[in-house]
């Protein structure tokens, strides 16, 4: 494999997936964090996936000494609904009451990054809207037996469901709703004086 020009703070295929489409050069080093265990509070939920991000990444870190140099990249994505934090669903049921909460309205879908390079933290996080219409019983039901729900904050991919036909609307950036906002990520490296593939 060549050289690695990033290494993925995450499990998540659709990160991964993201980076290489945009012609990045990536190696996975899933981080010792279980987010599934963790619960908000209070907690502003911009600064929770920014402090996800964060731990995510200096899980990482602390294994990737031997690669001193390569950026890591962490994300954490959440939905934000009622200003309640929906994260990933536990069970089918808690996805079903996700997507039923997430229905006929709009849901705000926060991203939390973090990226470590040449010994510096840099932390954003990048905000969208998606609007989900009137999806029908038959439809969701349809979804929820599928598992294609698991992994995924409030239960679903955007651009998987929009692919399927589902009335989903976003306002932002599509790819930051998918878990990695890219735009915001080709800055933040550019700013650090990483070149990006072209």
């Amino acid at each position: 494999m060549t050289s690695p020009q990033l290494i993925l703070g995450s499990t998540s295929p659709r990160r991964r997936q993201l980076l290489q489409d945009a012609g990045w050069q990536v190696l996975v080093q899933p981080p010792h964090v279980d987010d599934g265990q963790l619960e908000p509070g209070k907690a502003d939920p911009s600064h929770w996936t920014m402090a996800l991000a964060w731990l995510k990444a200096r899980s990482v870190a602390s294994r990737s000494s031997s690669r001193a140099g390569v950026p890591i990249v962490t994300a954490d994505t959440v939905c934000v609904i009622d200003g309640r934090v929906i994260g990933q669903p536990i069970d089918g049921e808690d996805a079903r009451t996700m997507l039923t909460t997430m229905r006929d309205r709009s849901h705000l879908v926060l991203t939390g990054l973090c990226v470590l390079c040449h010994g510096q933290r840099h932390l954003t996080v990048d905000e969208s809207t998606v609007h989900l219409g009137a999806l029908s019983d038959e439809d969701l039901e349809a979804y929820l037996a599928t598992d294609l729900w698991r992994g995924k904050a409030g239960g679903y991919n955007l651009s998987d469901r929009i692919e399927a036909g589902w009335p989903l609307r976003c306002e932002g950036d599509p790819t930051s709703v998918m878990g990695l906002p890219m735009i915001r990520l080709t800055a933040l490296l550019q700013s650090c004086g990483v070149e990006c593939p072209s």
